[in-house]
């Protein structure tokens, strides 16, 4: 599915072949896949697949996990299996060097810490598809928080500060794994089977289109709208080309838990 998808968008076009390319899933924690809290490897295994066949040979793996050591949590996920059998590198992203980076008509985060190998690097953002407590959703966007050192600094100003972050680091690649999707919110473990992948060359649109197949109106997740403010992408469904499925015939109204209704709805 990956790899179709991939095909479909013409990815390629997104990418140069001298680019050092990131693949940044979200391992917020070590749970295994099937909760709906972290992304599965086959996925990255097809963002690795495709870009192999289309000889990009310089690609690495890496997360900065939030909540777990990072490299047992990609062993937890077989994301290890995937590096050894196409033979990329794994990089554990909270033991990277950090270089901060100013941030271009910040919206509340003048400057930011990053990894320097995310600062240099094209980034494939491959999400899970969840809800987020205070977010609304977490997809390929609020992904980048992985790059960030300390983390917490962007949880004050949330929405602005993911906007200002994806300036920085913008995806040029996003690929929501959708085989099995998280509701309640972010580490709830509460698995939703949807057995889809949504890719697309505009982080923006994708996170889109993956807050309405869950159900979740993507004007609500502000950190899409400030994104779509400062260029970064579309956030209005009407302008965005789906290719594949259309939305109406994948969508599940993923069940938030109380505390996100209680943000969303005072927050």
């Amino acid at each position: 599915m990956v790899v179709e998808a991939l095909e479909m968008i013409q990815a390629e076009k997104a990418l140069a072949k001298n680019d050092r390319i990131l693949i940044k899933p979200n391992y917020i924690d070590s749970s295994h896949p099937s909760t709906g809290i972290t992304t599965d490897a086959r996925v990255i295994e097809g963002v690795v697949k495709y870009l192999k066949q289309k000889n990009y040979e310089n690609v690495t793996v890496g997360e900065g996990s939030g909540f777990a050591d990072t490299m047992y949590a990609f062993k937890v996920a077989g994301v290890d299996e995937v590096a050894r059998r196409w033979m990329v590198d794994l990089i554990d992203l909270n033991k990277d060097e950090y270089v901060v980076a100013d941030v271009p008509d910040p919206l509340a985060l003048k400057s930011v810490r990053v990894s320097k190998t995310a600062l240099t690097s094209a980034i494939v953002s491959v999400p899970k598809l969840k809800l987020h407590r205070m977010a609304g959703v977490t997809l390929s966007l609020k992904n980048l928080m992985g790059v960030v050192k300390p983390k917490g600094q962007i949880h004050r100003h949330l929405s602005k500060k993911i906007a200002d972050l994806a300036s920085v680091v913008p995806p040029k690649l996003a690929v929501i794994d959708g085989i099995i999707g998280g509701e309640g919110h972010e580490t709830a473990g509460k698995p939703v089977e949807m057995n889809l992948v949504i890719a697309g060359t505009d982080p923006v649109a994708v996170d889109t289109v993956g807050a309405a197949v869950i159900g979740f109106n993507p004007q609500k997740a502000q950190h899409i709208t400030f994104a779509a403010e400062k260029g970064l992408g579309t956030c209005n469904l009407q302008r965005i080309r789906i290719l594949g499925e259309p939305i109406e015939k994948v969508r599940k109204k993923f069940k938030p838990s109380f505390s996100s209704f209680i943000l969303s709805k005072f927050g």
